[in-house]
């Protein structure tokens, strides 16, 4: 494969460090989604209800939502390298907590902390904004988001046939634990061979943690309002599980009180960081970048990644239920939307780098709009071959949407790339929550056609972004300035 100079089987230079934090990547949502595929074997093994298994669903998205801005922070101040190796360390320990549990309380515990490893995501879009030019950024993140997110396929398509060979009633625990030895072993083989940038090259580092640094009093405002939404997810998550019988009303108005203390702790450490802006001081035109870009793509991915998680949990059961087919036949034509992955993200990304960045978007999300709309409109009576194409059309605009977002979001600030990434990637877990709650609420068609409004809405909110054209600026550490490649 060599386009335009891309030449994805070399795994020298550039190209080894994408193949390298592709397979983190996928190794991590291995992990992340190792429960999916082994969930009938563990309810049986904890004679669990329905509830505790919608539950368990629940728990592992909640905390990927601030683990995804953390992991910015920290990213873009010791580097993808280091970062991600811990990441893998600490979710193989997680990983195996498990695979142990003994209890429904420690399946829970474990499921929720292993929501943390969803973060991992964020990690490479840094990594590899610093390995690849401007023209080529947008496959590359494209091609590796696409590769990392089959992992939750692969899940599906390995661990059955692990605990196959093993047999026995504990096989689902050793297949568990087989994924985070894997990612143990892998975290050392990341530490050994990445590199967080070419030789000779300076990584820039965030000057700041604890928040974004913006530039504009206007800025400030709306950063801190686009950090609502997030705590306002997470307690949809906590009344969702009070509503399955998982936790009493004490228990979420605490976890309320504690999520409104986190974000005015956040808000405080926000305007620490930024209060020089606030008071007025000027903001040297070196440093200067536009918040609207990141609130704008935030709101993008919501729309494309939410559909897609969203729409990949309720599939199977959507085909079954409507064309009164297997459980095994209705999987086999949900995975339509799945392995459409490994080709609708890297070619967003391609497009956005040929094409232009902003119109491949907006023709993205327009083809969303139109294709779940016509998915809105699928029932009994369509064969189920046409809905499975239909399908296929919606996963390939929701993730070559992704992809597109992607490709923009490292020419927007190097040193703030990570940041920016996690505040994307934590609206996409966002966007999961928000259709799932409506999906619970009301039916597949109609649940389809929210989905094809707010791309239509997203559409309009994209109207106003700014095509990164030029160069942007960096100061390296001794005070020199260098023009970074933007268009």
């Amino acid at each position: 494969m060599s386009l335009d100079g891309f030449r994805f089987f070399s795994l020298e230079g550039r190209m080894r460090i994408l193949h390298l934090s592709a397979m983190a990547f996928f190794l991590t949502f291995v992990v992340w989604f190792n429960h999916a595929p082994l969930m009938v074997s563990i309810k049986e093994a904890f004679d669990l209800t329905e509830a505790q298994v919608k539950a368990l669903l629940i728990l592992n998205v909640a905390v990927t939502i601030p683990a995804r801005i953390l992991i910015g922070i920290v990213v873009d101040r010791i580097g993808p390298r280091r970062t991600y190796s811990a990441l893998m360390i600490v979710s193989s320990a997680l990983c195996l907590f498990f695979a142990v549990a003994d209890t429904y309380e420690r399946l829970a515990l474990a499921r929720f902390l292993l929501g943390f490893v969803g973060a991992g995501f964020v990690i490479g879009i840094r990594m590899l904004a610093e390995w690849f030019p401007a023209r080529q950024v947008g496959l590359a993140e494209g091609l590796y988001g696409g590769i990392g997110n089959f992992g939750s396929a692969g899940a599906t398509l390995l661990l059955p046939a692990v605990a196959l060979l093993i047999g026995g009633e504990h096989s689902w625990r050793f297949a568990v634990a087989t994924s985070g030895v894997v990612l143990l072993a892998y975290a050392f083989v990341f530490y050994l061979h990445a590199r967080d940038t070419p030789e000779g090259s300076t990584y820039f580092r965030a000057g700041k943690s604890g928040g974004l640094e913006v530039t504009s009093r206007g800025d400030l405002t709306f950063y801190l309002l686009m950090n609502v939404p997030l705590y306002l997810a997470l307690a949809v998550i906590a009344w969702r599980l009070e509503g399955l019988g998982m936790l009493s009303a004490t228990a979420v108005l605490g976890i309320d009180a504690v999520l409104v203390a986190v974000f005015a702790f956040q808000c405080h450490r926000i305007w620490r960081i930024n209060a020089h802006v606030f008071a007025g001081a000027p903001v040297p035109a070196i440093h200067r970048y536009k918040f609207k870009q990141v609130a704008i793509l935030s709101v993008a991915y919501m729309v494309t990644f939410g559909a897609e998680v969203a729409t990949v949990s309720m599939l199977p059961l959507y085909f079954k239920e409507t064309f009164g087919v297997s459980q095994v036949q209705a999987g086999l034509f949900a995975s339509a939307f799945p392995i459409m992955c490994l080709v609708a993200r890297p070619l967003g990304g391609y497009l956005s780098d040929r094409f232009g960045r902003k119109r491949t978007l907006v023709a993205m999300l327009a083809g969303l709009a139109a294709c779940f709309s016509v998915l809105g409109g699928v029932d009994a009576q369509w064969s189920i071959f046409a809905a499975a194409l239909v399908t296929a059309a919606c996963a390939f605009f929701v993730l070559g949407g992704a992809g597109s977002v992607f490709a923009i979001v490292p020419l927007i600030k190097r040193r703030l790339t990570g940041q920016i990434a996690g505040m994307a990637g934590a609206y996409g877990n966002v966007g999961s929550v928000l259709f799932l709650t409506v999906l619970s609420f009301v039916s597949p068609q109609i649940f389809f056609a929210v989905i094809a409004a707010s791309a239509v809405v997203c559409i309009g909110v994209v109207a106003w972004l700014d095509e990164p054209k030029g160069s942007m600026a960096e100061v390296l550490p001794d005070g020199t300035v260098q023009m970074i490649e933007v268009s």
